[in-house]
């Protein structure tokens, strides 16, 4: 099982050499809990995996995109002075062959193709063709436009789901000089506007509701995404799973039709009762949250939703937890035909973040890596709970009383930095002069934020 591009390197290097692998390089590939598949999302994943090789959670998570594109912009949920919609990104990363990634949307297309049979205006608009530019895009669902002496009619539906099979596609965009598809990406993520990126083309697209799935090979992805897009918000709004194909079948089944036929009418009624097909409608269903969820979510937002993940870079690609489980859960509460989010939505949600989150850190941190940084928030968290008990130390009393002198000093400098740069900050330190009989600087004492 692959652990990172540059680990597969390294491992293919040294069967090579004869140079012996080095345990510590082996990992298990993420595993998602199977409270992931929640209510009508995980019927249809396990239907479209029965007697198949495809991941339950591949085609969970591009129907998870399918359905939020298809409920539009009318159901929301108020968090500070931001709107929230149920409007998801999801990118599939699997190996080629392996992943099974074509084959976890056919389910979802068979299942769109029955939602348009019964009720064809509750349907979004799909695009399978791939992006290239912000004005294609907007080209997409425009609000008008002229054309000579000709006057090009508004698209009035402005939900947009967009499959991009080759992934890589939109990245190899970005590079080129003047292209903005990435950042108009990040606009129809956020809801924005999306205004003329020229003064020469006036195509306009008034509260876009886009929702795009993705699928590309670990290698593209590593290969392909830049410094720039890995930390200016480009990446962190997907919701990144790792999956492949869970066994091998040499003859899959299809899904019965009456099964097929079945779930889309129960995906009618969700949409009915949000009622999807008033597409000029925004904001018109308010959606909350129980106390209980209320308490569940702020117990998370102060802990895990938050917490340093000790890698810079994989903490930047999932700086959007919180807000894409708050997505989720809304999700997940319109699946049982319900404005109140209760816990096991939140709870459902959660899971998948931790999917996420384990996926990144798979594909983008070696094995290696990976097990230095478990050890500094390891030792991070000893270093939390002696100054709890002592309230104030030293770094050389850290060092003698909490490890007993058996860390080294580079050990101990990255656990206390690491604490340093939490936000908010974990530890702080205070400079104390000496005495004036004692020479040198300053003591340093760390004690709790």
């Amino acid at each position: 099982m692959q652990s990172s591009p540059a680990s597969t390197e390294k491992s293919f290097e040294s069967l090579s050499t004869g140079a012996p692998l080095d345990s510590v390089s082996h990992r298990n590939a993420p595993q998602p809990d199977r409270s992931c598949l929640y209510g009508l999302v995980g019927e249809v994943a396990c239907a479209g995996s029965e007697g198949t090789e495809t991941s339950p959670y591949a085609i969970a998570a591009n129907f998870m995109t399918y359905l939020s594109c298809a409920i539009g912009r009318g159901a929301y949920l108020s968090v500070g002075n931001t709107a929230h919609h149920a409007r998801l990104f999801c990118l599939h990363i699997g190996r080629s062959g392996r992943g099974r990634k074509g084959d976890a949307l056919q389910l979802i297309l068979r299942l769109d193709q029955a939602l348009r049979e019964v009720g064809e205006c509750f349907a979004p608009q799909i695009h399978r063709g791939g992006l290239s530019s912000r004005e294609g895009l907007v080209a997409l669902m425009h609000d008008g436009y002229w054309q000579g002496k000709q006057e090009i009619a508004a698209i009035d539906d402005k939900r947009l789901w967009v499959v991009e099979s080759e992934f890589a596609n939109v990245l190899h965009q970005g590079r080129r000089d003047g292209n903005t598809l990435s950042s108009a990406l990040r606009d129809c993520w956020d809801g924005v506007c999306l205004k003329p990126a020229t003064k020469s083309n006036r195509l306009y697209a008034s509260n876009p509701h886009v929702c795009l799935s993705g699928a590309i090979s670990p290698g593209e992805l590593t290969g392909l995404m830049t410094a720039r897009e890995l930390t200016n918000g480009f990446a962190n709004r997907f919701l990144m799973i790792w999956a492949e194909r869970t066994q091998v079948v040499p003859f899959p089944k299809a899904t019965p039709q009456v099964m097929v036929d079945s779930l889309a009418r129960r995906i009618l009624n969700i949409l009915e009762f949000c009622e999807a097909d008033h597409h000029e409608q925004r904001d018109s269903l308010r959606m909350e949250m129980s106390a209980q969820a209320q308490w569940h979510y702020a117990q998370l937002y102060r802990g895990e939703l938050n917490d340093d993940l000790g890698s810079e870079l994989v903490s930047s690609m999932v700086e959007r937890r919180a807000p894409m489980l708050l997505r989720l859960a809304m999700l997940f509460a319109l699946t049982d035909l319900q404005t109140r989010i209760e816990v096991p939505h939140i709870e459902a949600a959660m899971s998948w973040m931790r999917y996420a989150t384990a996926s990144v850190t798979y594909v983008f941190v070696s094995a290696e890596e990976e097990a230095k940084l478990a050890k500094v928030i390891e030792f991070a968290t000893r270093v939390l709970e002696f100054l709890r008990e002592r309230g104030h130390a030293t770094r050389s009393e850290i060092s003698a009383e909490c490890f007993r002198g058996r860390v080294t000093k580079v050990q101990l400098d990255v656990s206390l930095d690491y604490l340093l740069t939490a936000t908010p900050a974990r530890i702080c330190v205070q400079l104390v002069k000496r005495s004036e009989e004692a020479a040198g600087s300053p003591t340093r004492i760390y004690r709790l934020a």
